[in-house]
């Protein structure tokens, strides 16, 4: 078997036999050298091959790949010649990217107008009804609570036995002193950060992954190592290579209808990743944000099932009621040791205090509904998903993109590296969305992809798609990578 151990295991360098199992076969296309520089291009810009990563020596290559040195030698050349490889004498062949698939300048925010089409949230909007009746619940409870002094560091007890029986009922006998209620999942990540890292440690990331995960991790001054992830879902051996060869301090995935590429880790892979960090003494953080919104299988059990006892307490899983409820209410939560929760609890203390009282009771009331909440909004994301695919057909058939199981969004292709200047264009027709390169691990990555949320009205789904195509039938786009933007 080709040793796919690593293509970016380091961020130094890739073997022949690492990189050979990453190529397509290219035993029958002509010309070779061609199809070898365009099959390296995609690597790079999928984010298999990291940046900065020394290729290997040409004449290893070539007798791996049973090439002509020249053959490889042409590659290279086109590759330094269109940006993707740059050489040093001595020094050997590094990956790179083109000036103009680096940061440019932001763009600006869309004014408030009802034209406006937000495609950079993820997110739904809670039905008024379902609002007014959790609000008429928790009123007459809050009474009860106005004559104390209103701080709960771990949150509410009502609202964290709630989320305990969820993932009770989800397989995973949970206790209320193993959850710490936070002020939505991204402070969850946060404090878990700033209590297991400190500055200079290594954290595995998906590539691509959640761009505000991306952000607090390297505010911590941490380090990332990614690991690729495709449509096709998690590459296993490059996975535990990885977690071999870097011993790092923390791993960051998410593996229920990954954000954004949509896929679902398989059960046999989690036991293995478990497995994995245990041996290595990595601290696992689980997103399981999205892992409610199960549209064509069942909803996945919660990551630590596949764990024995006593054998998933590296384990910290960061839940949010965000994508299953509503983003407004700013509550998520942090499922881990007792041990471990009272140490977060503490750290929170010096950040906030405490969570809104009256935000955890208007939580409470929805969360014991999850089953009866989900049940409509599910039916209604598959229409809207529906809704999406069919537009695209419609208005831009040359874009590829496969239906995820799960999830708020497609990660669709584009076939060429266009997708921030695309968005630069469409923020002009009144469409705000976010190019690929921002869920990147590596800058300036993924800009032949976008990611476009099914959150939105089936009306406003085929105007925003139309809004896109009319921006390419104006002319050929560039390729610039904005800098980061709010993404949701």
């Amino acid at each position: 078997m080709p040793d796919t151990s690593t293509a970016d295991s380091t961020g130094r360098s890739v073997t022949p036999r690492q990189l050979a199992a990453l190529l397509p076969d290219l035993s029958k296309s002509r010309p070779a050298y061609r199809h070898l520089a365009q099959a390296i291009r995609a690597l790079i810009l999928e984010g298999r091959l990291a940046l900065h990563l020394r290729l290997p020596a040409e004449r290893e290559l070539a007798g791996v790949l049973a090439l002509s040195r020249p053959t490889i030698t042409a590659a290279y050349d086109l590759l330094r010649g269109s940006g993707y490889a740059r050489s040093r004498r001595g020094s050997g062949t590094w990956t790179m990217l083109p000036d103009g698939l680096r940061p440019a300048g932001a763009r600006q925010p869309l004014s408030p107008e009802d034209e406006n089409i937000d495609l950079a949230a993820a997110a739904l909007g809670l039905p008024e009804t379902m609002l007014t009746e959790a609000l008429a619940q928790c009123g007459p409870l809050l009474t009860q609570h106005v004559h104390t002094p209103g701080y709960h560091p771990f949150g509410l007890l009502g609202l964290r036995s709630a989320i305990a029986d969820r993932y009770t009922q989800r397989g995973v006998p949970t206790l209320p002193d193993q959850i710490l209620v936070t002020s939505g999942a991204q402070q969850g990540l946060v404090l878990t950060l700033n209590l297991l890292a400190s500055r200079g440690d290594r954290v595995v990331v998906e590539n691509p992954t959640y761009p505000n995960a991306l952000d607090a991790i390297r505010r911590a001054r941490l380090r990332t190592t990614p690991v690729p992830v495709a449509e096709s879902g998690w590459d296993g051996e490059i996975l535990q290579a990885t977690l071999r060869q870097t011993l790092p301090r923390l791993a960051y995935l998410i593996p229920d209808f990954h954000n954004p590429v949509g896929c679902l880790m398989p059960d046999e892979q989690r036991g293995e990743v478990l497995r994995a960090t245990s041996r290595t003494g990595t601290w696992l953080i689980i997103d399981e944000t999205l892992a409610d919104i199960a549209l064509d299988v069942p909803a996945p059990p919660p990551f630590v099932a596949h764990a024995g006892p006593g054998k998933a307490e590296h384990v910290i899983t960061v839940g949010s009621m965000s994508k299953s409820h509503w983003g407004g209410l700013r509550i998520g939560w942090l499922r881990a040791t007792p041990r471990l929760i009272t140490k977060l609890a503490q750290l929170r203390v010096s950040m906030d205090m405490a969570g809104s009282v009256m935000d955890q009771l208007l939580a409470t009331s929805l969360i014991v509904r999850t089953d009866d909440i989900l049940l409509p909004r599910l039916a209604q994301i598959r229409l809207q998903r529906a809704a999406l695919l069919s537009a695209m057909e419609r208005h831009l058939p040359q874009w590829r993109a496969q239906v995820p199981p799960g999830g708020l969004s497609l990660w669709v292709d584009l076939g060429e590296p266009i997708a921030s200047s695309l968005a630069d264009r469409v923020l002009a027709k009144g469409v705000r969305i976010e190019g690929g390169a921002r869920f990147g691990a590596d800058p300036g990555t993924h800009d032949h992809r976008l990611r476009i949320p099914y959150t939105l009205p089936p009306e406003t789904l085929e105007e925003a798609v139309r809004r896109l195509a009319s921006v390419l039938a104006e002319g050929p786009l560039c390729s610039t990578v904005a800098s980061p933007h709010w993404v949701a």
